[in-house]
């Protein structure tokens, strides 16, 4: 089977930047879409990204190779339903939520695993919706493709050359295997970061001085605490079984450094601190992982007026956009007075090497 024709439906920021890598990458492809915003699928039809603006999920799919599913996970069996007495016998079905034991599910109890192959792409943004669609949000992210049991070689074979033609990183998993995954280094992360954020909210006195000696290292910890309330509700019920079996593991590790304190163990909390550093350091730094990665580096700068300023219009001149840049007055932990944060890893490396240029003395994480 050849891919010459790409169903969307949903064209959220996921959506919208794997439509518009399709369209960079393989121009002749063309994309019919879908999605409740109207004036968003006109957007996309505009812009170029889409060929074909559908008016609901029906018969137009028929003409589809391959259909992403990017709406909702609790909207995906509808579509699914919908599109099954339409699509075509070798069309590949697949979907890009963050867990895959529901929609595998939904997907067999329709039966349609002859048709389905589930896919996460390991990206985002603080940013969503379409207008913050890139087409490469996706490029050097691992993206999680996991086949049903009864789905042919030969699409897969047909599909995981595609996404890695859209220059992310295919890696075939059981959706099982998946969520385990996903639970230990994604989910259960976003747990400890919103329970510490709290816990600190519950400890801190009238005046927030918590609050207020919190920010710098404790703020980075905790960034992903910022995340979609509705979003994280939705991905923790649906993998409730992997995150309670990692979250009991989690509690036993706390509860054994707990006896470490309490009996004064210098030996297990060295090994403890010392395990963690080595694993951590050995993670590799090449690819995007499940949580988006921070552009970030510290900026010696003496304390004077029109300072910050100064950087600020070095990089701007360089065309270097920034996304937050602030004083470090907690540094216990910190290189330097001043923290700069980017968008992206090109913005990241412009911008040092432009502040290098101007004899700025950069630290690096």
């Amino acid at each position: 089977m050849k891919i010459e024709t790409v169903g969307f439906v949903g064209l959220g920021l996921i959506g919208g930047s794997i439509a518009k890598a399709i369209k960079a990458f393989h121009p002749e492809i063309q994309i019919m879409a879908y999605m409740r915003t109207t004036d968003t699928l006109i957007e996309a039809a505009n812009e170029g990204t889409v060929d074909i603006a559908c008016t609901g999920v029906d018969g137009q799919f028929a003409a589809c190779d391959c259909i992403f599913l990017c709406a909702p996970v609790s909207t995906n069996a509808m579509y699914l339903e919908r599109l099954k007495p339409v699509i075509k016998t070798d069309c590949i079905l697949t979907d890009v939520g963050s867990t895959k034991t529901d929609i595998h599910e939904r997907v067999t109890a329709l039966d349609l695993e002859e048709h389905f192959i589930g896919g996460h792409p390991m990206a985002g943004s603080e940013k969503t919706g379409y207008a913050n669609a890139k087409p490469h949000l996706i490029e050097n992210a691992y993206y999680i493709i996991t086949p049903s049991a009864r789905v042919p070689k030969e699409a897969v074979d047909v599909f995981v050359p595609f996404i890695a033609s859209l220059k992310a990183l295919p890696l075939v998993l059981d959706y099982r295997r998946h969520d385990f995954i996903t639970a230990s280094v994604s989910h259960l992360p976003h747990l400890i970061a919103s329970s510490l954020v709290n816990l600190v909210q519950e400890l801190d006195s009238t005046d927030a001085l918590m609050k207020r000696i919190a920010a710098g290292g404790f703020k980075d910890i905790t960034r992903i605490a910022s995340s979609s309330p509705e979003m994280w509700e939705q991905i923790c019920t649906t993998n409730k079984e992997n995150l309670i079996q990692v979250l009991d593991c989690y509690l036993t590790q706390l509860a054994a450094v707990k006896k470490q304190l309490e009996e004064q163990d210098s030996d297990g909390l060295y090994r403890f601190f010392e395990t963690s550093r080595n694993y951590r350091n050995s993670i590799p730094d090449s690819s995007a992982g499940p949580i988006k990665k921070m552009y970030a580096f510290y900026c010696d700068m003496v304390d004077e007026a029109g300072g910050v300023a100064v950087l600020s219009t070095i990089l701007a001149a360089g065309g270097v956009s920034l996304k937050n840049i602030g004083i470090i007055h907690n540094r216990e932990f910190e290189e330097a007075v001043l923290k700069v944060e980017l968008y992206d890893e090109a913005s990241y490396e412009k911008a040092i090497a432009l502040l290098r240029k101007y004899r700025y003395t950069i630290y690096e994480r």
